[in-house]
């Protein structure tokens, strides 16, 4: 094949994503930590799938110019993650270059990739190497120097340099190195390029799920502006600029994004000279929508009166405030259940797989109607983006309980009593959670010697919030070495929470297993229901 129109190109990327999917928990896994915690694969898979999805509702556009274009906005709709932003980037970049040409032939797919690595390392303020933008660079060298003339051969070449500089990330980055792996983010652009390969090669890759995704909304702020009495800007206004005018340049989206902030807030201007997303809270949503009609066409308006909003809302709000709420972050709809049973008012989604932001903590926080909220993080790398939550907040007090894990944030909110102060119930809660001790059991996702232990992958292994304690071929063995290493004299009472892996049954058996070998102790099974880990275990 010496030339691709954009049939083949929407093949290669349909490709790309499926192949994405099926190694998208591999990629994950890529973390610098045995155990599964790693989101890369998922944010780059979601990221390519929306593409893929636009290119789907639009297949009546064959045209190269129309495939990158549909593309690239795809792509920018539904980045995820830095890994996800990047990968937007990168096909950013190729679809530059690929809407001009007349024909796409090798020499024009090597200049893509030239100018794909120059788009994302832009997109980064502090490149870093070691990482998917130095493959991404290694596979655009690999093409210069490439001599073939047909794209089957200029992807062989590409790939293979792609999978010399892939392995070569550890030595660039001592964590890589220190770990074992290489970089998750570069392993997940090789596996797109192998996946348009496959196309090329004429190639069907079969989806393991439905080729859909879901769009994540742009959520105007309302529940929290209203939580906040007056506001100061009353409409929400949102809308996408389409087909740009040749005139336009990238300083004057710059210049739009400066007027937006000086007639309102949230102002949100993102994309580039093919297409751009606007958010902005103002009282001159005309005036907005105005200027952006300099720059171009303005599709899919949306304006929301969030003064008549506010109003309805503050009765309600004022109506039930209380002095004190609770905030927990967790994973598995048991542990969000019992946090419930247990009188916390909100949940917020997240965990050693999925930490959420210091925003979604704070927009969780204004959602509690509160003068005071106690914030249980649950988990050590949260901790600091709930401290960083307080500066996001208006209108209430926040208090984070510095809990490591799930256990203590149950142990915390139990010692919460709405007849005591704030401060009596914060020094309540922290004396609490210094009667837990608690670990996990799950599986080593590769090859390593960690903390003294040599694991191959597959072995399940216990630990703790610091370090691996023991591994074994199996679950209820491991769950009885880790109560061994966590037990003292001290404790009463051995709590087990299984996970979305572990059946009901199974669960039970290794309860009454843990019963046998520690008869002096009370031993209680929960659903947690938590991803990745089979076994939470506190000691009280």
């Amino acid at each position: 094949m010496k030339t691709i129109n954009g049939v083949m190109l929407s093949k290669m990327m349909a490709n790309a994503s499926k192949l994405l999917d099926l190694n998208r928990e591999k990629i994950d896994a890529l973390n610098v930590f045995p155990v599964p915690d790693g989101d890369t694969g998922t944010n780059m898979s979601l990221t390519v799938k929306s593409a893929v999805k636009d290119l789907k509702l639009n297949n009546k556009n064959v045209k190269i110019s129309e495939v990158c274009d549909i593309v690239t906005k795809g792509a920018l709709r539904g980045a995820r993650g830095n890994s996800g932003v990047i990968t937007s980037q990168v096909f950013r970049g190729i679809c530059l270059v690929l809407s001009k040409a007349q024909e796409v032939d090798v020499k024009v797919f090597v200049k893509a990739l030239k100018t794909a690595t120059d788009v994302a390392y832009s997109a980064v303020s502090k490149p870093k190497e070691g990482t998917m933008l130095t493959v991404c660079r290694a596979m655009s060298e690999g093409a210069s120097a490439s001599k073939a003339k047909e794209f089957e051969d200029l992807f062989k070449d590409v790939i293979d340099a792609g999978e010399v500089a892939l392995a070569y990330t550890p030595e660039q980055l001592p964590v890589l190195k220190k770990a074992g792996v290489v970089d998750s983010g570069g392993m997940g652009l090789l596996t797109i390029f192998k996946g348009m390969n496959k196309a090329l090669l004429g190639e069907e890759i079969e989806s393991i799920v439905e080729e859909t995704v879901q769009e994540t909304p742009v959520e105007a702020d309302h529940a929290d502006i209203m939580s906040l009495g007056a506001i100061e800007f009353g409409y929400c206004t949102e809308f996408f600029i389409i087909n740009i005018k040749k005139k336009t340049t990238l300083a004057a989206i710059d210049r739009l994004r400066e007027y937006l902030m000086s007639i309102g807030d949230s102002v949100i201007v993102v994309g580039d000279l093919d297409f751009v997303k606007v958010h902005v809270h103002t009282n001159r949503p005309g005036n907005a929508i105005s200027h952006a009609l300099e720059l171009g066409e303005v599709d899919k308006v949306k304006i929301e009166n969030m003064l008549e909003q506010n109003r309805e809302l503050m009765k309600k709000y004022e109506a039930e405030k209380k002095e004190m709420g609770m905030l927990s972050v967790c994973s598995g709809k048991g542990f969000e259940q019992i946090f419930k049973d247990v009188g916390v008012d909100g949940v917020v989604e997240g965990g050693q797989t999925m930490n959420p932001s210091a925003s979604d903590i704070a927009d969780a926080i204004q959602r509690i109607n509160a003068s005071n909220v106690f914030v249980f993080p649950n988990n050590k790398n949260i901790t600091l983006a709930a401290e960083q939550s307080k500066q996001l907040v208006e209108g209430r007090i926040v208090h984070v309980i510095p809990t490591k894990n799930v256990p203590q944030g149950i142990l915390a909110a139990l010692a919460f009593n709405p007849e005591e102060s704030p401060s009596v119930n914060k020094v309540n809660m922290l004396h609490a959670i210094e009667n837990v001790v608690a670990g996990q059991v799950t599986y080593a996702v590769r090859t390593s010697k960690t903390d003294g232990f040599n694991l191959k992958s597959g072995d399940i292994i216990a630990l703790n919030d610091k370090k691996i304690l023991a591994k074994s071929d199996d679950i209820c063995d491991c769950v009885i070495k880790l109560v061994e290493k966590l037990a003292t004299d001290s404790h009463s009472v051995i709590n087990l929470y299984y996970g979305a892996d572990v059946s009901e049954e199974d669960a039970e058996t290794i309860c009454a297993s843990v019963q046998d070998r520690f008869p002096s102790l009370d031993v209680e099974l929960f659903f947690g229901g938590q991803a990745v880990y089979y076994f939470v275990v506190s000691l009280e």
